[in-house]
């Protein structure tokens, strides 16, 4: 991938308005492979008794990372929208915890692309969430 790429798709995201107020922040993007971090906030805390992140919160996350993947993948002409996100939350978030997506662009065709991803908080062993996608290629 070439650095433009990179650098493309990272202010193309870092410019997401949801994805500034979420307080994502792109760890690591290139090649169809995207990472984003987004901490824990008490503004986006879905239960107040247990201190959970909302599960919108961590969709969103993914699915910003999804399109990162993408539109960082070497044949990804241009931009990106999802067409359909599967998400299976496994558990619950721990409260204070940073949340980290990581997402790979694993087929792309000339109108689709297909994206796999994971979300951890700081027990990475155990997943909070797992995600199945399919983004559009635009530009094809």
């Amino acid at each position: 991938m070439t650095a433009d790429k990179a650098r493309i798709a990272r202010q193309f995201i870092e410019t997401i308005p949801h994805s500034r107020a979420l307080g994502m922040a792109i760890t690591e993007i290139g090649d169809g492979v995207a990472e984003i971090r987004m901490p824990y906030d008490l503004r986006i805390v879905g239960d107040p008794e247990t201190g959970v992140i909302h599960g919108g919160a961590v969709s969103a996350l993914m699915d910003t990372c999804g399109g990162a993947a993408v539109m960082s993948h070497p044949n990804s002409p241009a931009g990106t929208a999802t067409i359909n996100l599967r998400i299976d939350y496994m558990r619950p978030a721990t409260p204070g915890q940073t949340i980290t997506a990581r997402a790979t662009c694993y087929h792309i065709t000339r109108s689709v692309a297909f994206v796999h991803a994971t979300a951890t908080d700081e027990d990475t062993a155990r997943p909070v969430a797992t995600a199945t996608g399919a983004f559009t290629v635009e530009g094809a």
